[in-house]
């Protein structure tokens, strides 16, 4: 792999494992969440993130933040990550929250100069070596320049499913810039509009030193600032501060209101794991577009994603569908409507919600 010299060498890791993943209903459920399954390959999404981080930031020195019903599970999935280092959110507050309280216990644990890497644990990187190379640059820079470096990925495509990064001005000697603005999601039109104008992708990785961090939040943050008096260490910190928190996002808590963000390109094969119809990109698709999992006939079909457990699925003359059957429970809709899953799951009864 590529050189990984200081500071990324002694760095910790953060990754960001909470959530259900309801786009992935039925398969996904609150007793099997997303993280848990393997979706991309053999491997369940969180162990395939610790498995590309090992390289460059040891378990040893990984957070693991994630909802407090998953502790036990994510336990089990990962004998090599001490249960110290698993932390259970005991209700949703937001990435600021979650990201501040790590800083604060990396800190705590290793001092203020120590270097934070966040992940988060549902994504696809094609290019794991250039994906490493990337984190221990825009650590060196995080370190040289005292500032918040987040990653933006270089856009294969116009998807108004992600947020934008808009670069400013070059930093002298180095590959980053400073962060003009970000947009949040936009248009269709809008995306292709940025795109042509250099923007980014808003990934979500983040690289900083913990106390530059800290500082930031305590400047910009008043929604976090006044919690972290409670990250003391002991068994109770985790329930007090995230009872002290307005929830609010890292993006507009802390890295709009900053001037101290830098953007790092990032061009590795990144991509967010988020629907069924994701997986059309990031899995290996036959002659006709169709990935599929399990049991599967496809006949006169295309580009449809298909994952069956316990029943086999045959398709006949449809395309650009998503099919997937579970204990009983089939769901069929089409690949543009599968990201509005989360919405219909809410109309459903209970049982079927949650069924596993």
């Amino acid at each position: 792999m590529s050189d990984v010299s200081e500071p990324a060498a002694s760095a910790w890791a953060v990754v960001l494992a909470g959530g259900v993943g309801s786009r992935f209903w039925p398969l996904s459920t609150p007793a099997r969440p997303k993280q848990l399954l393997s979706l991309v390959d053999e491997r369940p999404l969180l162990v395939a993130t610790l498995e590309r981080m090992a390289e460059l930031i040891p378990a040893e020195r990984t957070l693991l933040l994630t909802n407090a019903s998953l502790v036990e599970p994510i336990s089990a999935a990962l004998p090599g990550v001490s249960r110290d280092n698993i932390i259970p959110e005991p209700r949703p507050a937001g990435t600021a929250a979650a990201l501040a309280f790590a800083a604060a216990e990396i800190e705590r644990r290793s001092g203020p100069e120590t270097v934070m890497i966040c992940v988060h644990a549902d994504w696809a990187i094609g290019d794991e070596p250039e994906f490493r190379a990337t984190l221990a640059l825009a650590a060196r820079i995080a370190q040289r320049e005292h500032g918040l470096v987040t990653v933006g990925i270089v856009p294969t495509r116009p998807d108004p499913g992600f947020g934008y990064i808009q670069p400013g001005e070059a930093v002298p000697g180095s590959p980053a810039r400073r962060v003009h603005r970000f947009i949040e999601k936009p248009t269709r039109d809008r995306a292709r509009q940025l795109c042509a104008t250099s923007c980014l992708w808003n990934s979500g990785i983040f690289v900083w030193r913990v106390g530059d961090f800290l500082d930031e939040i305590r400047a910009r943050t008043p929604e976090v600032a006044p919690a972290l008096a409670e990250v003391t260490g002991d068994a109770d910190d985790v329930e007090r501060f995230f009872e002290a928190v307005t929830p609010i996002s890292v993006d507009v808590g802390v890295l709009e209101r900053s001037d101290r963000v830098y953007v790092v390109p990032g061009d590795f094969g990144w991509d967010d794991v988020g629907t069924w119809a994701s997986l059309h990109r990031v899995r290996t698709a036959d002659n006709d577009g169709n990935v599929v999992s399990g049991s599967v006939v496809v006949s006169e079909s295309a580009n449809n994603v298909v994952h069956a457990e316990g029943n086999a699925v045959v398709l006949f003359g449809v395309s650009d569908l998503v099919v997937v059957t579970r204990n009983g429970l089939t769901l069929v809709t089409t690949r543009e409507r599968s990201v509005e899953l989360k919405s219909l799951i809410e109309s459903l009864p209970p049982m079927l919600q949650t069924q596993s």
